[in-house]
């Protein structure tokens, strides 16, 4: 049985959670979270024990690994806790607010050679490689990406010093499905639209991408609406145009194909298998999903700067 530590009590952890909980080969074997009630809420729901903070949870011991389910500003003493353990290691999205903190925890985690993850969860969309054929031996030329929506239910979110606004903490999933559909991106571009509230992260921004590959991109982010309204990916290749979101696979316009709905599952299932030793399809180490939060932050510094940047300034 894989026992498994849960650091953060909140909807991604309880979500985690209800997964975990349902292989029979792992059990919970805690859950810690800053606010005590919400931990022992998550851990009542799951038979396991509560604790205030994480170091308590890791110095009960007794765990095969461990997930780190905290929000953005909250990332790296959980993570590099945990690595001082030895523990192999989930991370959810965004890896932290800056770049320096990630690229410490990616050099731990490679200098001890322990499992990791990070859930971009989208990787594991069966769309996603439905699309990856479709594309087969057609370079894309276009990409454009969307995240317009709302502001999400939680305090910190429009702090900009805790979240690090929209793009890195949302729209990075479609940032890390652009880097799988189309490549690796050399020059952003961003400008941020409309009269910002002081202290707030921006509620919406244009950006240009150039891809080291050539094809030219757009990404368009906006949390002002009341409602999910469009969030996706989009691209066009020689003789086809693709249309992707988290449920459904648009091609050409007309031939809609719906995702299994599984990927929040694989994500979970394979981690935990590289964790047992056993053959692994783990899409999103810790280092990759660095390259995609490398670019997530190149984007908020072209915001912010509003001027152009090189992935390589970084």
């Amino acid at each position: 049985m894989t026992r498994v530590g849960i650091i953060g009590a909140g909807n991604v952890a309880a979500r985690h959670a209800d997964v975990l909980s349902g292989f029979p080969d792992v059990t919970i074997a805690g859950i810690a979270d800053t606010d005590p009630h919400r931990a022992e809420a998550l851990a009542s729901k799951h038979g396991s024990p509560a604790y205030g903070g994480h170091a308590d949870l890791l110095s009960a011991g007794g765990l095969d690994a461990v997930y780190v389910c905290v929000p953005p500003f909250a990332h790296g003493n959980p993570e590099h806790d945990v690595l001082s353990c030895n523990l192999p290691i989930f991370v959810e999205k965004p890896l932290s607010l800056d770049l320096q903190t990630a690229e410490n925890i990616a050099s731990e985690i490679e200098r001890r050679s322990l499992p990791s993850a990070v859930g971009h969860h989208w990787r594991y969309l069966d769309i996603v490689r439905q699309a990856h054929d479709l594309l087969a031996g057609r370079p894309v030329h276009l990409a454009l990406g969307h995240w317009l929506d709302k502001v999400p239910p939680v305090a910190w979110w429009l702090d900009p010093g805790r979240s690090g606004g929209q793009i890195v903490e949302q729209a990075v999933h479609v940032l890390d499905l652009a880097r799988v559909l189309v490549g690796e991106v050399s020059m952003v571009h961003a400008v941020p639209g409309g009269t910002p509230v002081d202290g707030e992260i921006d509620r919406a921004t244009s950006a240009v991408l150039r891809f080291s590959g050539g094809a030219a991109g757009l990404l368009a982010t906006s949390c002002l609406l009341t409602r999910k309204h469009r969030v996706g990916l989009e691209v066009c290749a020689d003789g086809i145009a693709l249309e992707l979101s988290e449920t459904r696979l648009l091609v050409d316009g007309h031939r809609a194909i719906e995702d299994d709905g599984r990927a929040k599952t694989r994500v979970d299932r394979e981690f935990i298998n590289a964790v047992q030793g056993k053959a692994a399809d783990v899409r999103v180490p810790y280092g990759e999903a660095l390259r995609t939060h490398r670019l997530a932050l190149a984007l908020a510094r072209s915001a912010a700067e509003q001027r152009p940047v090189m992935l390589d300034d970084q």
